[in-house]
Parts: structure tokens; sequence; C-alpha cells
């Protein structure tokens, strides 16, 4: 059984016009895979959350249950986190761009999309305040054609060290955005 996920990264070559059966192309999907960093994060969170849920089996064992229900609900939380940080990124479909941030998710229509393009600038080392020379994928939209919100870094979780994978998403992200933009 293939996992669509796991190739994201691969040139497809078919011998035949027949779709993939993840190729849907309405269905929002991340252009590349979540780096390293990301992922390593996002276990260590779901680490930690296995031990506060062991606690709180301990504590509902032992103690009062009210207490247990709320250590269980601060692992609800840890995992919750956790999962929505492994939802972060940049997801296409031919309704639009969609980039997710850990707080909120904001969706962009391709007929507002000007440009999508790769352009060098100081970009935030993962996601903390101190900056460093990079490349970020921005994107241009026709309301504000002056300002261009970065989607992508090559400093960010998914790409740091990893300069070939940010080239094959951008790549990606502007074939989509080629393919997709309308007026």
């Amino acid at each position: 059984m293939p996992l669509p996920f796991l190739t994201a990264d691969r040139a497809f070559e078919a011998a035949d016009d027949v779709a993939l059966p993840f190729d849907d192309r309405d269905r929002w999907r991340r252009p590349y895979r979540p780096g390293p960093w990301r992922v390593g994060a996002a276990a260590l969170a779901l680490l930690l959350a296995s031990y506060v849920l062991f606690a709180a089996v301990i504590i509902a064992l032992t103690g009062s249950v009210s207490e247990a229900g709320t250590v269980f609900g601060c692992s609800l939380a840890v995992i919750g986190a956790a999962l929505r940080l492994l939802r972060v990124g940049v997801w296409v479909s031919d309704r639009g761009l969609r980039h997710v941030s850990f707080l909120r998710t904001r969706t962009l229509p391709w007929e507002r999309v000007l440009a999508v393009r790769t352009v060098q600038q100081p970009v935030r080392w993962l996601g903390l305040p101190r900056t460093v020379q990079g490349e970020a994928l921005t994107v241009v939209r026709r309301e504000r054609p002056a300002e261009a919100a970065p989607l992508l870094t090559t400093h960010g979780a998914d790409f740091l060290a990893r300069p070939e994978a940010f080239d094959r998403a951008a790549d990606a992200v502007e074939a989509w955005a080629s393919e997709n933009r309308r007026g």
C-alpha cells in the first residue's frame, strides 16, 4: 500500500495517464515532507505527554480524581500542540494556498496570488527572533503587492541544513502557483 506522505520528494514518471490514488487535486496537501527538527520536537512533546499520562494514571489510583483530570487535561494539551506542530507549513490545492502556523491558518485563493518567488533575505532561525541570511519563498498578493509574506525559509524547522529539500519544496509551490493562478 503506497503512503502518499512518503512520496512528496520524488518525481513521478508514470507511463500511463492514470491518476495515482492520492492524486486528488482538490485535497489540501503539503508538497514537501516535514523536516527533522519539526518531527523531533513533536516526538519529544509526545514523549513528554506519555509521561504526563502515566502520572495522571498514578494520581488517579492514589489521589483524587479531580487532580488526575487536571493532569490528564494537560497531557491532552501537549498532544494537541504536538499534532498542530506537525501540521504547520504550506499546503496547496486547486482552491488556493494555505499557510498553517502554530496559532492560525490563512488560506489565499489562487485568484488573489500575484506571484510566488524565492528571494534572498534575512530569515528567522528556527522561528526564533535571531535572523540570518537565507532564502525565503514569498507570496505577493494582489491587494498588497508591496509586501511579500514569507511562506518557507531555508532556516525553518523543515529545511534547516537541507537546502536541496528547500529548493524542491519552493519549486513545487511555485509550480502549483503558476499552474493554478487565474486572472
